[in-house]
């Protein structure tokens, strides 16, 4: 007869052994990809972007009746033809105003309307922000007869003044949005600390948070000025003077119903984007976190 004591003696059963994995294709690791299929796609990817800017440099440096495949010789024929023959030169500085005035202008209406939308409640605030949201599903070109009736209204056709309103108008709904989640990302207690050590709600916004919204101001300041650089129906409908036009609007000019410039079409091309890399060669690690931090919901 088992006993009580004999059975809490009796030593415990040994645990059951684990099962075996069940045999199955394993993953390769990232690093132990072959880099071939890594930089092959890269490669066609890379060849078919860099293509037409070659095309456009040998269009652009390649003598008038050229069919050469390599820019050699060389020659800037094309370049001092649209720079002083075809007046790109008030072109390009035309262009260069109304891209930092509508910066500026964006950027600090901007500044104000993501900031009262990110630390003030009122009642219309969902309202608002969806009007905003829906404003971005507008095409500008719904936009030209009213605003041409408003600046006929105000004789300010045919100025630049108007072309940088009507830029400024249509950047503002996604520039809010944006400013107003770089701000939400901003802690609030870093103003009221400010405010505590006797720091008015302006001076608190300028030396606390102000400079934590750098990467966004250059984001949305980048993105208005290169927008309103490259945008050509504005311009198009609201300047007549010759001398008022933008590079669009003067890359249009080379091209008429009976022949193309090719040479000269290239050249202009190459003038226009030019700035527009240079800006973006600097200001590339801002532009980046000022994006992905105005993805971010506060």
């Amino acid at each position: 007869m088992i006993t009580k004591e004999a059975v809490a003696a009796a030593p415990a059963p040994a645990p059951a052994a684990p099962a075996p994995p069940r045999p199955g294709k394993k993953r390769p690791a990232w690093d132990e990809v072959p880099r071939w299929q890594i930089y092959l796609p890269l490669g066609i990817y890379l060849v078919f972007t860099l293509i037409p800017f070659y095309w456009i440099l040998l269009f652009a440096v390649r003598p008038a009746g050229s069919t050469s495949l390599v820019p050699w010789p060389m020659t800037t024929e094309h370049f001092e033809k649209v720079w002083t023959d075809r007046g790109f030169g008030t072109y390009f500085e035309n262009s260069v105003y109304v891209g930092l005035a509508t910066l500026v202008m964006t950027t600090l209406v901007a500044l104000a309307g993501g900031y009262a939308l990110a630390r003030f409640d009122f009642r219309i605030k969902r309202v608002f922000m969806l009007a905003l949201l829906c404003s971005q599903f507008v095409p500008g070109a719904l936009l030209l007869v009213p605003l041409f009736e408003i600046f006929a209204g105000l004789q300010m056709i045919n100025s630049l003044g108007s072309v940088i309103i009507a830029e400024t108008v249509f950047q503002l709904p996604l520039s809010i949005i944006l400013i107003s989640n770089f701000i939400k990302n901003v802690p609030y207690s870093l103003e009221e600390a400010a405010w505590v050590d006797g720091c008015g709600r302006f001076r608190a916004f300028r030396i606390v948070v102000l400079p934590l919204l750098r990467p966004g101001l250059i984001a949305v300041g980048s993105f208005a000025f290169v927008h309103s650089w490259n945008h050509f129906l504005f311009a198009l409908m609201f300047l007549n003077n010759q001398h008022k036009q933008t590079i669009p609007v003067g890359l249009n000019s080379l091209m008429s119903a009976d022949s193309v410039d090719l040479g000269a079409l290239a050249a202009g091309g190459i003038v226009a984007a030019v700035p527009v890399v240079i800006v973006f060669a600097f200001i590339q690690k801002w532009l980046i976190t000022g994006f992905s931090a105005g993805a971010v919901k506060g």
